[in-house]
């Protein structure tokens, strides 16, 4: 009888569910992914919250072969909170079919940010060869005026709009992370912030020092062309490549006063890489202890896994789990925490 009034119990939910519009169709409104979002748990500190960003996204109206709405659901259905919208200005491959200037992408995709919560940023992609290479322009006002053949005009130009610069993919085309005069130029002139450690699925370790050394931002992008499942399968626990970036508030002027104060990090493959403070403070707020006996709980809050060690003990902090362990004395290394070439952050509880 139990079992019965169970079935009873499914069938009536499954009924309710399904929607009846009519004898004749049925709805099951309830199977459509695109009302669904998978949140990223990541803590804020300081009275920081953390917003996940990904500042180097394609569309149909460069070389992408996704509209530009389609970009947006997808990030606000894989959790994130900011998206670019970065274009090449100077490689169109579409353009005999997609008929637009250089600002539409954008205009589409900012619509349905609104629609759904998403911040949607003005960007666009300044693309040449090495040495200058890529560099994406963010928070810009009209990317039309960018579209010069001077690529230093128009790094002059999005400096002038109060762009946000960051220096794409180093080690592409040539696999060489070189370190240009151009760029040191442009470092010291104010008009490069930040450069990319990680690029879709490749890092560049040699760069992971140019934070200490030339006081830009690491970051950590997907520079996306296709959709994203077909690159990213984020329900296996490695997400999509993201920069971190700790705001006051969830609006655009904070995301940029937290840019401008190099309040980030580099997140990609269970990695994380950026300025030491940031990383011990983001492993604090991850990590809640409290002792039983002789022995401590510890209780990760956050959707990153911590690796640690000490001398030979490794211990493991998975995602959203709690773990008893003996109480370490002194410093751990977390292996995944990085500071630097081969620098990994000293962690004491």
């Amino acid at each position: 009888m139990q079992r019965f009034l169970s079935f009873l119990f499914l069938a009536a939910s499954f009924t309710a569910n399904a929607q009846m519009s009519n004898d004749d169709v049925h709805k099951y409104d309830h199977r459509n992914q695109s009302q669904y979002r998978t949140e990223i748990n990541i803590p804020g500190f300081d009275g920081y919250q953390t917003l996940k960003c990904d500042f180097h996204i394609h569309t149909v109206f460069s070389d992408g072969t996704v509209w530009p709405s389609v970009r947006v659901q997808e990030a606000w259905q894989e959790g994130l909170d900011v998206i670019a919208i970065t274009d090449h200005l100077e490689y169109r491959p579409h353009k005999d079919i997609v008929k637009a200037d250089h600002n539409e992408s954008y205009d589409i995709a900012k619509k349905e940010g609104d629609k759904v919560g998403l911040m949607v940023i003005k960007g666009t992609e300044i693309t040449r060869g090495k040495p200058l290479g890529h560099l994406n322009a963010l928070f810009i006002t009209d990317a039309n005026a960018m579209d010069v053949n001077d690529p230093l005009q128009a790094i002059d130009i999005a400096d002038a709009q109060g762009a946000y610069i960051i220096w794409n993919h180093p080690g592409w085309p040539d696999n060489k992370s070189t370190f240009y005069d151009v760029h040191g130029e442009l470092i010291k002139a104010g008009k490069i912030d930040a450069y990319e450690a990680y690029n879709y699925m490749e890092s560049y370790p040699l760069t992971f020092d140019w934070y200490a050394q030339y006081g830009i931002a690491p970051m950590a992008n997907t520079d996306i062309h296709g959709p994203i499942a077909m690159d990213y399968d984020c329900g296996d626990g490695w997400m999509r490549p993201m920069t971190l970036v700790f705001a006051a508030d969830r609006t655009e002027a904070a995301l940029k006063e937290a840019l401008e104060a190099k309040r980030t990090l580099a997140f990609f493959h269970g990695n994380l890489l950026g300025d030491k403070e940031y990383l011990a403070k983001l492993v604090g707020a991850s990590l809640k202890t409290r002792m039983i006996g002789e022995r401590m709980e510890v209780t990760n809050i956050s959707d990153i896994t911590y690796s640690m060690t000490q001398g030979d003990a490794l211990y493991i902090f998975p995602a959203g789990k709690t773990v008893i362990i003996g109480r370490p004395q002194g410093e751990l290394v977390v292996q995944n925490c990085l500071w630097g070439n081969g620098k990994h952050l000293l962690f004491r509880f």
